[in-house]
């Protein structure tokens, strides 16, 4: 089977609801993908840095629990987990608050074994933190060098919109790199000032990356792929929380590759029906994590999906 490389941050979620606690779970946007993807039966592995504290190992034992393969995680000795608030709103989408403690010298890993296709995700500020870039940087050109798919979620935040700027190279080298760039409308206005798909994909995208995916919420989902533009419907929710769902929609693309086994050559040559499948993969996945306040598709759901070798 293939191999799924995971490269971002891990938090602890703690959920507000009306200025109480609700839940508290692991997260961390690719995170919450792979969890999920290690719940369905790929192979997993996850490169990230938690602490040395008794909240890192409880997130150690949660990725082992989910078959994912932790050999690439940087543990900090006298530093904690990096902690996140997630208060809910009426409408049960998040708003964070961050508590952090990183020593100078993060991220100290080998590089893993990747062979072609291999699947790579990679998004968030995680990817673009000038911090984080001479290690993150290398990893995604050996994974490209190796003939991997780069699968690269914007996720980019509205507290960081003022440094968009100072972002704009590292946003092209990272859409150079990837094969897949999703982000959703929300994502497009914070770091382009708007959310037009097809002009976003012509000044910025296009050059590096042939394939751009929009996710809209209820609104449904828009690619562009070499030109050509496909528009799909979403599911119609009431969601119990939305924390997780741009993540998992990822992690169900991700899935629809590896099950319908679309390699590099027949990602460039996809036709309307077989986008239709993928993206059905991404909203049913999404979908479902809306449905808890766990930031991943639930067992059950997983069970139903399961791949073996």
């Amino acid at each position: 089977m293939r191999k799924i490389f995971g490269i971002g941050e891990t938090v602890y979620d703690i959920l507000f609801r009306k200025g109480k606690p609700i839940a508290a779970v692991p997260g961390g946007s690719v995170f919450n993908g792979l969890i999920s993807l290690g719940r369905v039966g790929l192979d997993c592995t996850f490169i990230t840095e938690i602490g040395d504290d008794q909240v890192g190992l409880t997130i150690l034992d949660f990725m082992h629990e989910n078959g994912i393969n932790s050999d690439y995680v940087s543990c900090y000795q006298g530093k904690k987990t990096a902690i996140s608030l997630a208060y809910l709103d009426e409408n049960n989408d998040a708003h964070y608050s961050f508590y952090k403690d990183y020593p100078n010298n993060r991220l100290d890993f080998v590089l893993p074994d990747i062979n072609p296709n291999d699947i790579v995700a990679f998004g968030a500020y995680f990817a673009l933190n000038p911090v984080l870039k001479p290690k993150v940087r290398p990893f995604l050109e050996y994974a490209k060098e190796r003939g991997a798919i780069l699968y690269y979620d914007l996720n980019f935040r509205s507290n960081h919109v003022h440094e968009v700027d100072q972002l704009r190279e590292t946003f092209k080298e990272n859409f150079e790199l990837a094969d897949i760039v999703r982000g959703s409308h929300e994502d497009f206005i914070n770091v382009f000032g708007h959310d037009d798909s097809r002009q976003i994909y012509e000044r910025y995208t296009s050059a590096g990356c042939p394939i751009l995916i929009c996710t809209r919420g209820d609104s449904g989902v828009e690619v562009i792929d070499h030109g050509k533009d496909y528009c799909f419907s979403s599911h119609p929710i009431i969601p119990v929380s939305t924390i997780g769902a741009g993540d998992n929609f990822n992690a169900g693309m991700i899935y629809g590759l590896v099950r319908e086994d679309i390699d590099r050559e027949r990602l460039n040559k996809l036709n309307h029906d077989e986008w239709s499948s993928l993206i059905e993969y991404g909203i049913e996945f999404g979908t479902e994590a809306c449905m808890s306040t766990e930031n991943y598709v639930s067992k059950d759901f997983a069970e139903r999906y399961k791949l073996t070798n």
